[in-house]
């Protein structure tokens, strides 16, 4: 279903991006360590233009007008539901966030996790899938002229990166360390089509 929703979402190529609001969480106590957040969020709403109950092809029109169709994999539960002139509503969230560790703090356990529900038995469909990454990183290097950063994972490799907003660079030294956090979930629901 993750990767339907996706092709669905770049197909439909009607998404604007929501302002992302990318804001120091400033710490009230001199001992708390820096943290920051990104995230944003994207929601649109297509029409069921066409459903081959069969075949499992659905065509939606997106707002602007254009139109996509594919084929609804077998995770899509309850396609029998679905009627042309049902509203599909997508929503994508994103977000990455920072958090500094006070001296002599541990790393907490870095990993992945993932989580996926969707709708009982002939309920419309709908569905949400996200997952969450944890990376811990050791600041090893600044270059403020190339506005970048050098980290280190706990596996040892280094990786450059240009930081979102530089001014968070001037809270953080070599040596720091640091839980980098990236989150998304993908949502999508079916509405019926609004009574004339």
């Amino acid at each position: 279903m993750r990767k339907t929703v996706f092709a669905l979402l770049a197909g439909l190529l009607v998404l604007s991006i929501s302002a992302v609001g990318f804001a120091a969480e400033h710490a009230a106590k001199k001992a708390e360590s820096p943290s920051w957040k990104t995230s944003s969020l994207i929601e649109e709403t297509a029409t069921v233009e066409a459903v081959d109950q069969k075949t499992r092809m659905v065509t939606l029109k997106g707002p602007k007008g254009n139109s996509i169709t594919f084929k609804a994999s077998d995770e899509v539960r309850n396609l029998a539901q679905v009627h042309v002139g049902d509203q599909v509503k997508f929503a994508y969230y994103e977000s990455l966030a920072v958090r500094v560790l006070k001296k002599g703090e541990a790393f907490p356990t870095a990993g992945e996790s993932a989580a996926m529900a969707r709708a009982k038995q002939g309920d419309k469909p709908a569905g949400v899938v996200g997952s969450e990454t944890s990376v811990n990183v050791t600041l090893m290097a600044i270059d403020k002229k190339a506005k970048t950063v050098t980290l280190k994972g706990e596996d040892g490799k280094l990786v450059t990166v240009t930081p979102l907003d530089m001014k968070n660079i001037d809270k953080v030294k070599v040596g720091d360390r640091a839980v980098i956090t990236y989150t998304e979930a993908v949502a999508v629901k079916v509405e019926p089509a609004a009574k004339k």
